[in-house]
């Protein structure tokens, strides 16, 4: 069973970066697509950006597209979220997730396996 683990949250001010990581044990990414989910207080699950194991291919949502990139590590299994120009709006609970659906997809509900998620917190 494939599990994640997220890392690097934390606490920055406004204009600042973070690198979050995601590890994955007892399983691979494999063929997978690996996401990057986040959740507000009071707010849905919503995407951020993924990668695909296979190609390398890369989506962003409009909110972090140039400011956010997402990266992997085939051979440590791990896969990665640089975030830069932080700003308050980007302070959510951050989860990793993986996804064996063939095709790219943002839906979280697409998602099968998920990390039990890193805060970040932006402040003004």
């Amino acid at each position: 069973q494939l599990q994640l683990a997220e890392s690097g949250g934390g606490l920055v001010q406004a204009g600042g970066s973070l690198r979050l990581s995601c590890a994955a044990s007892g399983g691979t990414f494999s063929t997978n697509t690996m996401g990057w989910f986040r959740q507000a207080p009071g707010k849905e699950r919503d995407f951020v950006a993924l990668i695909t194991w296979l190609g390398s291919r890369t989506y962003y949502a409009d909110s972090v597209k140039g400011r956010f990139t997402i990266s992997k590590d085939s051979a440590k299994n791990t896969g990665y979220l640089q975030m830069n120009s932080l700003n308050p709006e980007d302070t959510a609970v951050y989860y990793c997730a993986a996804s064996t659906v063939l095709s790219i997809t943002t839906n979280r509900n697409n998602y099968n396996y998920w990390g039990q998620g890193t805060q970040v917190t932006v402040s003004s």
